[in-house]
């Protein structure tokens, strides 16, 4: 092998010293006979079947004498060799594959990049951000390869371990098979253990013909809660029983102070049951604004992203919330929340798949895990006091950016113990800012609700929703929203974002305020006369001992 020191500023991201490597590695101890066991995992389940269709979602698994499996995933066209310990995972197949044992878990990705603005390369150099952390992210290896013909890009790394994750897998290793400059295999290793018995997978991976179709078979379901009366008798109104969809707002003053709010809702002769409202690590709970709520009897979306003003302070966010750095700031939480008593929707890290937010796996090892558990951490916290008026929203961007499958907004769903309400955020951010572009509702929506409706069993809602004034007729984009939106029914209530986002200047780059002009204010009038705000029945709930000692 031949080592070459090369210096910090060759790549933007990179620790002190790095060693680049560049070597062919034969392929060894690959297993071709003795087979004990075979079986297909077809559509995500173990299957009898011999065979399958192209149409269909098929792994082929054999079980090897030497203690060995192979994979062959017809699927996405792959296959390699593994210790028989692993068991396998395809239940979202369109996404990745999971090899896992009590010690290590391999995730397998397989990224298309034609028609997007990625490429290889920039896969590459931009899945290592998170080494900009110094202080959690320490690189040991990285080196370039051939193996079966293939340029491999490999990085070996480990964090610092979090003691609230049982078994903590903070060592990393990831290869990436480069299949041309638009295509290419991840294969990413997370273990207890520093990396040492994974070269033998590595040197595995060969290319096979596709044969079948990848696809999404996981489904998600809501569970029973032991809820107050009215926070039962809330969910049921706006999210089970309702067969019309509720609207609401942000307006960035409200609920501190309603006047500016109350002044477009007289214009607009409607009154918004639902208000969008955020907070973060830097801002107390917001007990005024709740009560101001519960006074105009309107319902609070209350957001709470884990992030501090400064930008330094963020770098390690979700590791500091895992080692109990904001411990205090989460019960305070919880406790107000409790003492406030009736139902708020609480949002937490929104947006995680998108690279804005300092929660998102790109800040963590590319490592959706970590925003799971820390999701799972508040929610533990905030159920050792007792909570029963929170509703739990979960909320990805419609877009994942990066647009890498280790970055799919899947990735990051903490499980179904832990999720009330799916929460759908679609913008069309006009064409201010370069690289974006007009999007008409339907764009943004008719794909996505298919989607989330097969997947999703529990109740659908649209936490933050706009249109950008610039780029493109905003009048016709809003009449048009109005016209498709009841064709998406499982959307139970949806909040337009009536903000304002602006470049490093100052100046309005993206305008979703709805009263930018006399004539979107009618427009959008004339859109809410179809809707009704309904009354709140649910605030005539009592709770009652019976049901208070049920739940003891």
């Amino acid at each position: 092998m031949i080592w070459k020191k090369i210096g910090t500023s060759c790549i933007t991201v990179c620790v002190t010293v790095i060693l680049l490597v560049s070597t062919v590695v034969p392929v060894q101890g690959i297993e071709t006979h003795g087979i004990e066991d075979s079986w297909i995992i077809l559509n995500g389940e173990r299957s009898k079947a011999s065979d399958f269709e192209s149409w269909e979602d098929a792994q082929e698994i054999k079980v090897f004498a030497s203690e060995k499996k192979e994979l062959t995933n017809h699927s996405a066209g792959y296959k390699l060799q593994y210790p028989a310990s692993m068991e396998e995972d395809f239940s979202l197949s369109a996404v990745r594959g999971v090899l896992e044992d009590d010690v290590t878990k391999l995730e397998i990705y397989h990224d298309q990049f034609s028609g997007t603005i990625h490429s290889a390369n920039s896969y590459i150099s931009y899945s290592r951000g998170f080494l900009q952390n110094r202080q959690d992210h320490h690189l040991r290896r990285q080196e370039v390869l051939k193996v079966n013909g293939m340029t491999v890009h490999y990085l070996e790394w480990d964090r610092t371990p979090i003691k609230a994750i049982e078994n903590d897998r903070h060592h990393y290793a990831k290869a990436i098979f480069l299949r041309n400059s638009m295509e290419v295999f991840t294969l990413l290793f997370k273990s207890q253990e520093p990396m040492e018995n994974h070269w033998d997978i590595i040197e595995s991976f060969e290319l096979v013909d596709r044969k079948a179709t990848p696809q999404l078979h996981q489904r998600y379901y809501p569970m029973d809660r032991d809820w107050s009366l009215q926070t039962q008798a809330f969910y049921q109104q706006y999210f089970i029983d309702s067969d019309e969809l509720i609207w609401g707002i942000f307006e960035y003053s409200a609920p501190g102070d309603f006047v500016d709010l109350f002044r477009l809702e007289r214009r607009l002769e409607y009154e918004f049951p639902f208000l969008l409202h955020y907070k973060n690590f830097e801002r107390e709970f917001p007990r005024q604004e709740l009560e101001n709520a519960r006074e105009e009897k309107r319902n609070v979306v209350l957001t709470l992203q884990t992030k501090h003003r400064e930008d330094e302070k963020n770098r390690r966010v979700l590791y500091d919330v895992l080692e109990g750095k904001h411990d205090d700031h989460i019960d305070m939480y919880a406790r107000e929340l409790k003492e406030f008593g009736e139902p708020v929707l609480f949002r937490l890290n929104n947006e995680m798949n998108g690279d804005w937010c300092v929660y998102s796996a790109y800040f963590s090892s590319m490592d959706t895990d970590i925003f799971v558990a820390s999701w799972r951490y508040i929610y533990e916290r905030f159920e050792k006091h007792n909570l029963d008026n929170v509703i739990w929203v979960w909320n990805p961007h419609d877009l994942s950016f990066p647009g890498f499958q280790w970055n799919h907004y899947l990735m990051y769903y903490p499980g179904d113990e832990y999720v009330d309400i799916i929460g759908m955020t679609g913008y069309n951010p006009g064409t201010y800012f370069p690289g974006e572009r007009w999007k008409s509702f339907v764009s943004i929506y008719a794909d996505y609700y298919e989607e989330y409706s097969m997947l999703f069993q529990q109740p659908l809602m649209i936490p933050e929703f706009g249109s950008n004034s610039v780029g493109g007729d905003k009048i016709a984009w809003i009449w048009s929203m109005f016209y498709h939106m009841p064709r998406y029914e499982d959307i139970k209530v949806a909040i337009w974002w009536n903000g304002i986002d602006r470049d490093e200047e100052g100046n309005p780059g993206r305008i979703y305020r709805l009263d930018e002009t006399p004539e979107m204010v009618e427009t959008f009038r004339e859109g809410l006369s179809r809707f009704t705000s309904p009354e709140p029945t649910w605030r005539n709930v009592v709770e009652t001992e019976e049901h208070e000692e049920e739940k003891e």
